[in-house]
């Protein structure tokens, strides 16, 4: 006999999981978050789970209490029982922090692998991370789902001509290559250098763009100054357009009104995290994980591939 499914969020991530378990075809299990006066909370499941093939869904953007919240369920549901715990993690937060690159620094995306695995979880499904060996970092099964699937058919509906793509940076050119070939379209790389995190000092485009409707392709923008300064210069080398196409909008800072002045004609994102800006922003695009990772979650549960959801994996 197959085990029940069920379905749960965490308190981050219960706007999208809502609609996962409404696409799958279910309510979300019941879960409750106690919370005492000082700020530290508990999660309660509050039906049987034992036997049970249980869904966990939680983004874990900051503050940390999110990933903290995950990892407390995941200790619930295996101390309740549950027989298979799958972290669905739509945004996997400290993805950035996935190598020593200077000395005396944290590999923070390998201690969130390392703290996930203790708390007891059996697998991990989440999207587009900063950098795909992080699943390397978990000794559990990871399902790498990317956002092409949800992209693609967007691209594909606006009707653009002459297209390029582009990378706002050396490290998303693997990314953005995948699109190109998908389109059989040329590729051009803004290099950029940094003197120190969210500051750049310059960059230069690599390739031309003349008379181009240019679509910049990566995984996080989080103050948009990247993205907005390869528009502007894009646009300053003769693109016709360009348009940013980021999975999970971290949007920190001044983010909103650097994308408000940018060059920008348009930036596409998914739902794997909230907006935060309370008006509305015209330029601002965001289509829905919800179907795909309520497929994921189907097949996973039936012990079925999920390797069809990829339109194209890079």
């Amino acid at each position: 006999m197959e085990p029940v499914i069920k379905i749960f969020s965490g308190s981050a991530s219960r706007y999208l999981a809502k609609r996962i378990a409404t696409c799958y075809g279910q309510p979300l299990g019941n879960l409750t978050i106690q919370r005492f006066s000082d700020g530290e909370f508990q999660p309660v499941i509050t039906e049987n789970v034992r036997g049970s093939f249980f869904f966990i869904i939680q983004s874990t953007f900051a503050p940390f209490d999110n990933l903290m919240e995950l990892l407390m369920i995941i200790d619930a549901a295996k101390r309740a029982s549950a027989d298979y715990i799958v972290a669905v993690i739509p945004y996997f937060g400290l993805a950035r922090q996935d190598r020593k690159d200077r000395p005396r620094v944290s590999i923070g995306a390998k201690l969130a692998a390392n703290l996930i695995t203790a708390a007891g979880a059996n697998r991990v499904m989440t999207m587009d991370l900063h950098a795909g060996q992080i699943q390397g970092f978990f000794d559990i099964p990871v399902d790498h789902l990317n956002s092409s699937a949800i992209f693609i058919p967007y691209i594909e509906q606006l009707g653009l001509t002459n297209i390029t793509f582009a990378s706002p940076d050396v490290g998303s050119t693997a990314r953005a290559r995948a699109y190109a070939q998908h389109f059989n379209a040329d590729l051009v790389i803004c290099d950029k250098y940094r003197v120190r995190a969210n500051e750049i000092a310059q960059m230069t485009v690599i390739g031309d763009v003349t008379g181009k409707n240019v679509i910049l392709v990566d995984d996080i923008i989080d103050t948009a100054g990247t993205i907005c300064n390869a528009a502007t210069i894009l646009m300053d080398k003769g693109a016709e357009s360009v348009r940013a196409f980021c999975t999970h909008p971290v949007l920190s800072g001044n983010a909103y009104e650097r994308i408000n002045n940018s060059k920008l004609a348009e930036l596409v994102v998914c739902d794997t995290m909230p907006i935060k800006s309370e008006k509305p922003n015209e330029r601002i695009k965001m289509l829905s994980v919800e179907e795909i990772f309520a497929t994921a979650i189907r097949r996973t549960h039936e012990h079925k591939s999920i390797t069809s959801l990829f339109i194209n994996p890079y």
